[in-house]
């Protein structure tokens, strides 16, 4: 047993599940219908680059699990060989790699080894032609990681020169009270301003902006004036989507109000920013994607038998 946690999922289609101004998509999308998704439009691999969890965010399950340290070189590439020989699809328009189902990748110094040197040559081995390839790392910017700042550099430098902008970086925020996120990190994320000075020494970024990720309920804290005296919207997009249905956020007693089929949630987040200028995504689930436990925070292998797994 690895002790990994990976899925595969396609998309509904950007016109079905995000409303974001700056790219056209102005509808508001009040419910998500379910449908079937092809895969050779976008296929979307969600893989592990930790066995569990250290950073034991309040509404996140992988935690349970234990923590059993870093995903191997050989751990990534099962994940992604898996996840291709085991559909049918030989071609897709895009595949997205997110390192965002278990573990703080900015932990794992092995994922930027990887996405340099193996990713795109193993897609290859796999069979599967993907016209883009977008590499996509989501970090919780942990408190006491003397490598952030190079990891994130370094990251930036594979993004911006050697994938020539085709890759993704995300900042998970959450919130602008560093009371309020100090609980849902479990304290174990630099202080807003902290983030916000790292940020500010990122390169531009080529091809897409770098991600600020708010996860959302009807507390969440998000003051757009902090927010705008703080980062440079230049640089960076604003991403707003719920906190999931998962068992800490109810456990945790997280106002989980965001029903999938109500917008205007998210709209007293969305329109302060719009204001200011900034771009904004507002990505909905569906239904079905929460109770399917696919979404950001479940782990299904929570469930499993905590031994330690194998090397």
């Amino acid at each position: 047993m690895r002790g990994l946690e990976f899925l595969t999922v396609g998309d509904y289609g950007k016109e079905n599940n995000i409303k974001a101004n700056f790219l056209g998509l102005t509808k508001e999308i009040d419910g998500v219908t379910h449908r079937e998704v092809d895969l050779r439009d976008k296929w979307v691999a969600t893989i592990s680059t930790q066995k569990g969890c250290p950073m034991s965010c309040t509404f996140c399950d992988v935690h349970k699990y234990g923590f059993f340290g870093n995903a191997s070189l050989p751990d990534l590439e099962y994940q992604i060989r898996y996840i291709i020989e085991h559909e049918d699809v030989r071609f897709t328009n895009r595949f997205n790699v997110h390192y965002a189902r278990m573990g703080e990748p900015t932990w794992n110094p092995v994922v930027l080894e990887f996405t340099e040197n193996r990713l795109d040559q193993l897609v290859k081995e796999c069979g599967l032609h993907a016209v883009t390839i977008h590499p996509v790392v989501s970090t919780m910017m942990p408190k006491g990681n003397q490598h952030l700042i190079e990891y994130l550099h370094r990251w930036c430098e594979i993004k911006n020169n050697l994938r020539h902008g085709e890759a993704g970086l995300q900042l998970s925020i959450n919130s602008t009270s560093d009371e309020q996120r100090a609980m849902q990190f479990n304290s174990k994320s630099l202080s807003l301003r902290e983030i916000a000075a790292i940020a500010e020494g990122l390169p531009m970024p080529a091809g897409r902006k770098y991600t600020l990720n708010f996860a959302v309920t009807e507390e969440t804290i998000l003051d757009a004036t902090v927010l705008d005296s703080l980062f440079d919207k230049e640089k960076f997009i604003v991403k707003i989507t719920p906190i999931h249905q998962t068992n800490a956020a109810v456990e945790n007693h997280y106002d989980i109000t965001t029903t999938y089929d109500n917008y205007s949630v998210y709209t007293k987040f969305e329109q302060p920013l719009l204001a200011l200028g900034w771009d904004v995504i507002v990505f909905v689930p569906s239904k079905e994607e929460d109770s399917d436990r696919i979404t950001c925070g479940n782990a299904l292998i929570t469930r499993a038998d905590k031994a330690i797994p194998e090397a």
